[in-house]
């Protein structure tokens, strides 16, 4: 035997318990030797998100099981299944199961949300940063390595002295001055 229920009509995206395994349910099930309670694994629509792990395991949904009615009921998560201990199927037919489906999607709207805000910053931080670095960008091409017109003007007047020097040079060297013993 593979799996006993299925479960129809819920998002994929939400998380939620779709079967079952009736392969680990105890051997003397309906018979005199029968425990009262026991654990029943069922199937996880889809593998649960480290976060929502974190909040099925947590306190919180201690404390919504107690107020439902379940106090001693006990979840884990191993791998795709959630173990309901201290329970049977009579009492997950007769209305934990709704608060178990019930748990799930709230966890699965919430870690969604936080999720989808987080996503959010993410976006925003990268168009900021995109835009910040356009405006680098400009700015830095607008940087223009180029002569101005007055150090244009000084560079001129530089050439000049060093002509009228080198022509006075050349004008001492012609009067004979040069060279003279």
């Amino acid at each position: 035997m593979d799996t006993q229920t299925r479960m129809s009509g819920v998002d994929a995206a939400t998380l939620g318990l779709g079967s079952v395994l009736v392969g680990s349910l105890p051997a003397a099930l309906m018979t005199d030797e029968a425990p009262d309670r026991y654990t029943v694994e069922a199937v996880f629509t889809r593998r649960p998100e480290r976060d929502e792990v974190i909040e099925i395991l947590g306190s919180e949904t201690r404390d919504f099981l107690a107020q439902a009615g379940y106090p001693t009921v006990e979840v884990t998560v191993s791998d795709r299944r959630l173990e309901i201990a201290n329970t049977n199927l009579e009492e997950l037919r007769d209305g934990l199961a709704s608060a178990l489906a019930d748990r799930l999607a709230e966890i699965s709207t919430r870690v969604k949300a936080r999720q989808e805000a987080a996503a959010v910053v993410f976006q925003n931080a990268a168009v900021s940063e995109n835009a910040r670095t356009a405006a680098v960008t400009a700015l830095a091409e607008s940087v223009a390595f180029t002569p101005s017109p007055t150090g244009q003007d000084s560079a001129r007047a530089e050439a000049n002295r060093v002509r009228s020097d080198r022509a006075q040079i050349d004008d001492w060297t012609d009067e004979g001055g040069h060279g003279r013993s």
